[in-house]
């Protein structure tokens, strides 16, 4: 016993020191944390004064400023902005306000989605791409489908991705028509928004990257495998349509890819036969999109 106890005195003396190092540790980080949050808070007053009595270039640094610091009340010392008769700064207003909740943040860019600036419409658009309230989707389809820019029509697009079904028929309507060197970028990303909005009905996540990889197929997320297919009409009607989009040799290398994943995001097993055949595409990423495309669709009865 004589032996052990220099020992266990030893062990017990190392185990405080450690122990005091978590407990200055701990202090310290508290210290710095109640330290940050006050600066924080500081700095988004300087901001703010800024946003509402600087020059432009004053504004816009205050705004990317403000957006850096990806808090609620951050993005709300924005707000003022919106309304600023520049449209340079109306517009980096609206990516600086995205750290407001989803309610907030749908209301406050709804009426930029009409900006007579079309700069400030895109960005408004693009700002929303996230939103799930469902709040600004109609003025979404209206940008999509009557905006005479067509970068505006596409961040319209892109924005409608977020999960509303009820854009997916606007959405069928842009790649129903005929491609053109014009309209590539609006065409591929409404095939991917229909598909993202398909995940979202079924209930998996919402990808936002083609393909998710070339990993083996125990790597890749197959939950939608167990979900039902999206079957409303329109998510039907979408099939009809990408099915053709995908398979026609005029459609960019893009589109027909996003095709392919809108057909594997919907799940109808119409698309067996098509994601199947394409499995060796001298296109890689086709093929292992159609891949990923199979892997989503629900198991046969």
């Amino acid at each position: 016993m004589g032996t052990d106890a220099p020992r266990d005195t030893a062990r017990f003396m190392k185990q405080t020191a450690f122990n005091n190092q978590l407990r200055i540790a701990s202090f310290l980080f508290m210290l710095f944390a109640c330290f940050a949050v006050t600066t924080s808070g500081q700095d988004i007053e300087k901001l703010a004064e800024l946003v509402r009595t600087g020059s432009t270039e004053q504004k816009r640094d205050s705004l990317f400023d403000l957006r850096n610091l990806r808090t609620a009340a951050a993005s709300r010392a924005a707000v003022p902005a919106l309304s600023d008769a520049d449209a340079i700064v109306r517009a980096t207003a609206a990516s600086s306000i995205v750290f407001l909740p989803e309610t907030e943040l749908a209301v406050y860019l709804r009426p930029l989605l009409s900006d007579k600036d079309a700069f400030v419409r895109r960005e408004a658009a693009y700002s929303l791409r996230n939103d799930r309230t469902g709040i600004a989707t109609s003025a979404l389809i209206k940008l999509l489908l009557e905006d005479s820019v067509m970068e505006v029509r596409t961040a319209a697009a892109v924005a409608l991705g977020s999960g509303d079904s009820s854009a997916v028929e606007a959405l069928t309507r842009i790649l129903a028509k005929k491609p053109k060197d014009d309209n590539e970028f609006l065409r591929r990303s409404a095939a991917r928004s229909i598909g993202q909005i398909a995940e979202t009905v079924r209930g998996g996540r919402r990808q936002n990257v083609t393909p998710q990889d070339f990993l083996p197929e125990k790597f890749k997320y197959t939950a939608l495998a167990d979900m039902p297919a999206a079957s409303a009409p329109q998510f039907r009607q979408a099939v009809t349509v990408l099915l053709k989009v995908a398979a026609n040799s005029k459609e960019t290398d893009d589109t027909r890819r996003e095709a392919a994943f809108a057909l594997g995001g919907i799940g109808d097993r119409s698309a067996v036969a098509f994601l199947t055949a394409n499995l060796t595409n001298k296109d890689t990423y086709l093929a292992e999109i159609c891949r990923e495309a199979l892997l989503k669709l629900p198991k046969p009865e």
